[in-house]
C-alpha cells in the first residue's frame, strides 16, 4: 500500500514537473514569437525569401531563390531582355525627336527670351530625362533571376555611356543626340549631366538592383522629381526662391510632390510584383521625408559645383540608407 502510495506520488510529481516543464516552454515560445513580432513590425521593407534590414546592398549571392535553370537558359533570356530594352530606349529618344521636328509636341511659353525651337528641344530633352531612366528601372523585371542578370541590365545605360563619351570628345558628330540632350547643341555639354545620368543608371542597377528601396527612389527622385520640377518652374515659377534666383517655389513643390509619388508608385510595383514586402505606414512617411531632403539639396544654388542629376541622387542614396535603416 505505502509502496503504490510512493509510485503514485512520484507519478503525480513527474507529471508536475512535465506541465511546468511545458508550459514554461510556452510561455517562452510566445516571448519568443512576441519579440519577432516586434522586430518584424520595426521593418519597412523585407525582402521576399529572407528577413534582413532593407537598406543592406544585396550581395550577388542572395538574391531571390529561384529553381535551379541551366545556365545558358538565363543567358539567352538575358541577353533578350537587354536587346529589347535597348531598342526601346533608342526608339523613345528618336520618337520625342520626331514628335519635336514635327510639331506635335504641345509646347509652352518657358521665357521670352528662348524660340519656339529651343522651346520644343527643352520639353523633348526633359522628356526624355523623365521617362527614360524611369522606364529602365521598371524594365528590371523582364530580366532572369540569376546573379548576372544586373550586369546585363546595365548594360543598356553603358551603351548609352560609351555613345555620350565618343560624341562629347567630338570623335563623332550625332546631330539628333546633340539636339535632344543639350541646351546649346555643344557636344562637351553631353560629358556633363548626361553622363551623369546614365552613370546614376549603372550605379543603381549594379549596386542596388530590384530588391533594394534604395537605388528606387533614388532614381525616381532623379528622373520624376527633377525632371518635373524644371518644366513647371519654367513655365509656372515666376516666384524665385530668397537664396537662388535660379529655382522657383513652384519648381521645388513640384519636385517634392512628383518625387514622392513616383517613389511611392515604383515601390507599389516592385511590392505587387513581390521584389518586396512594404510597411506602407512607414514607408510614406519615410519618403517624404527622403523627398523633403531631395528637394532641400535641388534648390540649393550648387549647380554650377555639382550637377543635379549627381546631387539629387546621391544625396537621395544617403538619405533613403539613413532613414529606412532607423
Amino acid at each position: 500500500m505505502i509502496a503504490s502510495m510512493s509510485l503514485l506520488a512520484i507519478g503525480c510529481s513527474d507529471s508536475r514537473l512535465r506541465y511546468r516543464r511545458d508550459r514554461d516552454t510556452s510561455v517562452a515560445a510566445v516571448f519568443s514569437l512576441s519579440g519577432e513580432l516586434k522586430q518584424r513590425r520595426i521593418l519597412c521593407f523585407r525582402t521576399l525569401y529572407r528577413t534582413q534590414s532593407a537598406f543592406r546592398i544585396p550581395s550577388s549571392s542572395s538574391d531571390r531563390l529561384s529553381p535551379p535553370r541551366a545556365v545558358s537558359g538565363d543567358l539567352l533570356h538575358d541577353a533578350s531582355a537587354t536587346a529589347a530594352v535597348l531598342a526601346g530606349a533608342y526608339s523613345l529618344v528618336l520618337g520625342f525627336n520626331n514628335l519635336a521636328r514635327r510639331n506635335l509636341i504641345q509646347q509652352h511659353q518657358y521665357s521670352l527670351l528662348v524660340t519656339r525651337v529651343e522651346m520644343k528641344q527643352k520639353l523633348s530633352r526633359k522628356l526624355v530625362h523623365i521617362l527614360s531612366g524611369l522606364l529602365f528601372m521598371m524594365s528590371w523585371p523582364i530580366f532572369s533571376t540569376s546573379t548576372k542578370a544586373r550586369y546585363f541590365a546595365s548594360i543598356v545605360p553603358t551603351v548609352n555611356f560609351l555613345r555620350l563619351v565618343i560624341n562629347g570628345l567630338s570623335l563623332a558628330k550625332d546631330e539628333g543626340l546633340l539636339k535632344s540632350l543639350t541646351r546649346e547643341g555643344k557636344p562637351e555639354e553631353l560629358l556633363r549631366g548626361p553622363l551623369f545620368y546614365v552613370l546614376m543608371l549603372i550605379l543603381s542597377a549594379v549596386v542596388f538592383w530590384r530588391e533594394s528601396p534604395i537605388g528606387l527612389i533614388s532614381l525616381a527622385m532623379m528622373c520624376g522629381g527633377d525632371g518635373i520640377a524644371d518644366i513647371m518652374g519654367r513655365k509656372f515659377g515666376s516666384k524665385r526662391l530668397p537664396y537662388n534666383e535660379g529655382k522657383s517655389w513652384i519648381g521645388s513643390i513640384s519636385m517634392f510632390i512628383f518625387g514622392f509619388c513616383v517613389s511611392i508608385g515604383v515601390l507599389y510595383y516592385y511590392s505587387v510584383l513581390g521584389y518586396l514586402e512594404v510597411d506602407w505606414i512607414k514607408a510614406v512617411q519615410k519618403v517624404a521625408l527622403v523627398a523633403l531632403v531631395a528637394t532641400v539639396v535641388e534648390s540649393l544654388p550648387i549647380a554650377d559645383v555639382v550637377d543635379d542629376n549627381i546631387s539629387v541622387p546621391l544625396v537621395s542614396m544617403v538619405a533613403a540608407f539613413l532613414t529606412f535603416s532607423t
